[in-house]
Protein backbone atom coordinates (compact mmCIF):
# COMPACT_ATOMS: atom_id res chain seq x y z
CA UNK A 1 0.00 0.00 0.00
CA UNK A 2 1.32 3.44 -0.97
CA UNK A 3 0.61 6.48 1.21
CA UNK A 4 0.17 9.65 -0.85
CA UNK A 5 -0.71 12.05 1.97
CA UNK A 6 -1.16 11.87 5.72
CA UNK A 7 -2.02 14.38 8.42
CA UNK A 8 -4.21 14.11 11.54
CA UNK A 9 -7.44 14.59 9.55
CA UNK A 10 -6.62 13.18 6.10
CA UNK A 11 -5.17 9.89 4.92
CA UNK A 12 -4.85 9.14 1.21
CA UNK A 13 -3.45 5.75 0.23
CA UNK A 14 -3.52 3.48 -2.78
CA UNK A 15 -6.31 1.48 -1.15
CA UNK A 16 -8.63 4.28 -0.02
CA UNK A 17 -9.29 7.76 1.26
CA UNK A 18 -10.10 8.89 4.81
CA UNK A 19 -11.35 12.49 4.98
CA UNK A 20 -13.84 14.42 7.05
CA UNK A 21 -14.31 11.44 9.34
CA UNK A 22 -15.39 9.14 6.50
CA UNK A 23 -13.76 6.29 4.60
CA UNK A 24 -14.00 5.94 0.82
CA UNK A 25 -12.67 3.25 -1.48
CA UNK A 26 -11.30 4.51 -4.77
CA UNK A 27 -14.00 2.79 -6.80
CA UNK A 28 -16.66 4.62 -4.74
CA UNK A 29 -15.32 8.05 -5.78
CA UNK A 30 -16.90 8.56 -9.18
CA UNK A 31 -15.67 12.13 -9.59
CA UNK A 32 -13.61 14.58 -7.52
CA UNK A 33 -13.47 18.35 -7.94
CA UNK A 34 -12.64 21.47 -5.98
CA UNK A 35 -14.33 24.83 -5.37
CA UNK A 36 -13.22 28.15 -3.96
CA UNK A 37 -15.29 29.97 -1.37
CA UNK A 38 -15.76 33.67 -0.88
CA UNK A 39 -12.76 35.91 -0.41
CA UNK A 40 -11.89 36.79 3.18
CA UNK A 41 -11.48 40.55 3.21
CA UNK A 42 -10.22 40.30 6.79
CA UNK A 43 -7.20 38.31 5.60
CA UNK A 44 -6.50 40.89 2.91
CA UNK A 45 -6.82 43.72 5.45
CA UNK A 46 -4.36 41.94 7.77
CA UNK A 47 -1.85 41.72 4.91
CA UNK A 48 -2.30 45.43 4.23
CA UNK A 49 -1.81 46.26 7.90
CA UNK A 50 1.41 44.22 7.96
CA UNK A 51 2.63 46.08 4.87
CA UNK A 52 1.87 49.42 6.49
CA UNK A 53 3.61 48.30 9.69
CA UNK A 54 6.73 47.62 7.63
CA UNK A 55 6.60 50.86 5.63
CA UNK A 56 5.62 53.36 8.35
CA UNK A 57 8.97 53.43 10.24
CA UNK A 58 10.84 53.67 6.94
CA UNK A 59 8.66 56.62 5.92
CA UNK A 60 9.29 58.30 9.28
CA UNK A 61 13.06 57.79 8.82
CA UNK A 62 12.93 59.27 5.31
CA UNK A 63 10.96 62.26 6.60
CA UNK A 64 13.52 62.78 9.37
CA UNK A 65 16.36 62.83 6.84
CA UNK A 66 14.40 65.21 4.59
CA UNK A 67 13.58 67.45 7.54
CA UNK A 68 17.24 67.49 8.56
CA UNK A 69 18.28 68.61 5.09
CA UNK A 70 15.62 71.32 4.91
CA UNK A 71 15.99 72.86 8.38
CA UNK A 72 18.15 75.87 8.88
CA UNK A 73 20.27 74.82 11.80
CA UNK A 74 23.88 74.21 12.61
CA UNK A 75 25.63 71.58 10.54
CA UNK A 76 26.09 69.31 13.56
CA UNK A 77 22.36 69.47 14.33
CA UNK A 78 21.48 68.69 10.71
CA UNK A 79 23.90 65.75 10.63
CA UNK A 80 22.68 64.37 13.95
CA UNK A 81 19.01 64.53 12.85
CA UNK A 82 19.89 62.84 9.53
CA UNK A 83 21.88 60.12 11.31
CA UNK A 84 18.99 59.62 13.73
CA UNK A 85 16.64 59.13 10.78
CA UNK A 86 18.98 56.60 9.16
CA UNK A 87 19.37 54.71 12.44
CA UNK A 88 15.60 54.62 12.89
CA UNK A 89 15.31 53.13 9.41
CA UNK A 90 17.97 50.52 10.19
CA UNK A 91 16.31 49.63 13.49
CA UNK A 92 13.28 48.47 11.51
CA UNK A 93 15.18 45.75 9.63
CA UNK A 94 14.85 42.97 12.28
CA UNK A 95 11.18 43.79 12.84
CA UNK A 96 10.57 43.93 9.09
CA UNK A 97 11.96 40.42 8.73
CA UNK A 98 9.46 39.10 11.27
CA UNK A 99 6.61 40.96 9.60
CA UNK A 100 7.58 39.70 6.14
CA UNK A 101 7.54 36.15 7.50
CA UNK A 102 3.97 36.73 8.68
CA UNK A 103 3.05 38.06 5.23
CA UNK A 104 4.52 34.89 3.66
CA UNK A 105 2.46 32.72 6.01
CA UNK A 106 -0.67 34.67 5.11
CA UNK A 107 -0.11 33.78 1.44
CA UNK A 108 0.30 30.13 2.41
CA UNK A 109 -3.07 30.26 4.14
CA UNK A 110 -4.73 32.12 1.30
CA UNK A 111 -7.74 34.42 1.34
CA UNK A 112 -10.46 31.94 0.43
CA UNK A 113 -11.85 28.77 1.88
CA UNK A 114 -11.12 25.84 -0.41
CA UNK A 115 -13.24 22.71 -0.68
CA UNK A 116 -12.76 19.27 -2.19
CA UNK A 117 -15.97 17.54 -3.22
CA UNK A 118 -16.58 14.01 -4.41
CA UNK A 119 -19.40 12.25 -6.18
CA UNK A 120 -20.21 8.85 -4.66
CA UNK A 121 -23.08 6.48 -5.45
CA UNK A 122 -25.16 8.16 -2.71
CA UNK A 123 -24.65 11.69 -4.08
CA UNK A 124 -22.18 14.52 -3.56
CA UNK A 125 -20.11 14.68 -0.39
CA UNK A 126 -17.78 17.35 1.00
CA UNK A 127 -14.41 15.68 1.48
CA UNK A 128 -12.39 18.60 2.85
CA UNK A 129 -12.79 22.31 3.65
CA UNK A 130 -9.71 24.33 4.59
CA UNK A 131 -8.40 27.90 4.54
CA UNK A 132 -4.81 26.69 4.17
CA UNK A 133 -4.02 26.93 0.46
CA UNK A 134 -0.76 25.01 0.81
CA UNK A 135 -2.43 22.08 2.58
CA UNK A 136 -5.28 22.11 0.08
CA UNK A 137 -2.83 21.82 -2.82
CA UNK A 138 -1.00 18.91 -1.22
CA UNK A 139 -4.21 17.02 -0.44
CA UNK A 140 -5.73 17.62 -3.88
CA UNK A 141 -2.57 16.54 -5.71
CA UNK A 142 -2.30 13.42 -3.55
CA UNK A 143 -5.94 12.63 -4.25
CA UNK A 144 -5.39 13.01 -8.00
CA UNK A 145 -2.36 10.73 -7.90
CA UNK A 146 -4.22 8.11 -5.89
CA UNK A 147 -7.19 8.17 -8.29
CA UNK A 148 -5.17 8.02 -11.53
CA UNK A 149 -6.41 5.14 -13.70
CA UNK A 150 -2.94 3.55 -13.86
CA UNK A 151 -2.82 3.38 -10.06
CA UNK A 152 -6.31 1.95 -9.54
CA UNK A 153 -6.51 -1.80 -9.12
Amino acid sequence: MTTYYRDPDVLITSSGVHMNGREFRHRDLIQVWHTRGRRSWGAIARRGALGMAILTPLLVAALAVGFALMMEAAVTTTISVAIGGVLAGLAVVPVADLLLERVDRSYDRGTRSLEIWGRVPDGEVLLLRTDNAQRFGRVYRALQRALEPAVRR
